[in-house]
């Protein structure tokens, strides 16, 4: 069984089960997942696109549909036990599930790990209970998994495997009549509706203000898959001295391959950014009172992960007041008048990948699932 919410987690997700397929033919994968878990060849017991949203204040409204889920994966782990429970990331619906699976007497693997060590550090007895084995991305996890007891692998990070081939960049542009001499700058604004609702609208302001000071800017739009259009209707208030707006969907890392400077919303994004050397700046704005909760749980001084990686803050972040379309303007022109400041970003970046492992990540979590499995004595294939 496998559980993912979010459409990294789905991305992953659709990897992983690739890779245990080539494992094992006759594998058979179930749970809450998306279309690149469908595609894979998993049977999709719940889609989790009805689940996910960021922020405490904007979960409430999706209780019901959670604990319905929930129940349907636990009904069906208990009528046809699982050889194991893959939880990928979205730890408060996983921490549940992984509970009441593990009461079954089936073993947890927790691939992904939710970001314990930033906030709400009171989770890790939780995942001290549930997990058999978790399987890290990121380096810096494993020794705070260590330090508490917790059997812990780091795997390295599947987006390494799972980027586009080197043409991709310029292919973008040939399909959409875009002018390689004049620089591009991406916006990525989410893949969350009430991501897209928060973050778009001052994008597109900031879009104007890049306009004004280099003419000769172009824009792209890249548009997250299975998302409603009226969440994009700010762009019909689109600046009128800014060159129009390409909208793209489905193409993140095309789109970042391309780009000279991306603004994008906090998340798996910025990994993929600092993958293509794409210089960014990052944004992020959630409800106002869901801040106020949320910012004393908060342990690390950044937000972006690749500044998390970096261990310290070489792409500007712009988080919730400090969020304005002036601001994204700034640091946006910085990198495309400045080109010491772009090149000095651009070997920052090239660094983090380089921490980030080796290719392979997802074979190897499917040999660390299957090895856990077998431990489980369900599993003897």
């Amino acid at each position: 069984m496998l559980s993912c919410g979010e459409s990294s987690g789905d991305l992953y997700a659709g990897a992983l089960l690739r890779e245990l397929r080539a494992l094992d033919p006759a594998i058979q994968v179930r749970g809450l997942g998306g279309p690149e878990f469908g595609a894979a060849g998993g049977e999709l017991l719940e889609d989790y696109r009805g689940l996910s949203v960021t922020g405490l204040t904007e979960a409430v409204g999706k209780l019901a549909q959670s604990f319905a889920a929930l129940r349907r994966l636990v009904d069906s782990a208990r009528r046809d036990p699982p050889d194991a429970l893959v939880a990928i990331d979205f730890p408060d619906f996983n921490f549940r599930l992984a509970r009441a699976i593990k009461r079954l007497g089936i073993p947890v693997v927790y691939y992904i790990s939710p970001q314990l060590w930033a906030w709400r550090r009171g989770r890790l007895k939780t995942m001290r209970r549930v997990a058999d084995r978790v399987l890290v991305i990121f380096p810096f996890e494993a020794p705070f998994y260590e330090e508490a007891g917790v059997p812990v692998t780091f795997v390295g990070h599947p987006l390494l495997e799972l980027l586009p081939d080197a043409g991709a960049g310029a292919a973008l542009l040939r399909a959409h009549a875009i002018d390689p001499a004049r620089p591009l700058i991406a916006i990525l604004p989410g893949s969350r509706r009430n991501e897209v609702r928060a973050i778009l609208p001052d994008l597109v302001k900031a879009a104007g203000l890049i306009a004004e000071r280099v003419p000769t800017a172009q824009f792209v739009v890249a548009r997250a898959p299975h998302l409603d259009d009226e969440l994009f209707a700010p762009l019909h208030d689109w600046p009128a001295g800014a060159a129009p707006a390409v909208v793209i969907e489905g193409a993140t890392d095309a789109v970042l391959a391309a780009a000279r400077v991306a603004v994008v919303a906090s998340g798996t994004v910025t990994v993929q950014a600092a993958l293509h050397g794409c210089p960014m700046v990052v944004v992020y704005r959630l409800g106002p009172l869901t801040y106020r909760i949320g910012r004393p749980l908060v342990h690390v001084d950044t937000f972006a992960m690749v500044n998390l990686v970096a261990g310290r803050k070489v792409v500007p972040e712009l988080i919730q007041d400090d969020f304005t379309p002036a601001a994204v303007a700034a640091e946006a022109l910085r990198v495309l008048t400045d080109p010491a400041h772009a090149a000095a970003v651009r070997a920052e970046l090239a660094a983090v990948r380089a921490r980030l492992g080796t290719p392979g990540a997802s074979r190897r979590a499917a040999e660390a699932v299957l090895e856990t499995a077998r431990a489980g004595r369900r599993y003897t294939r």
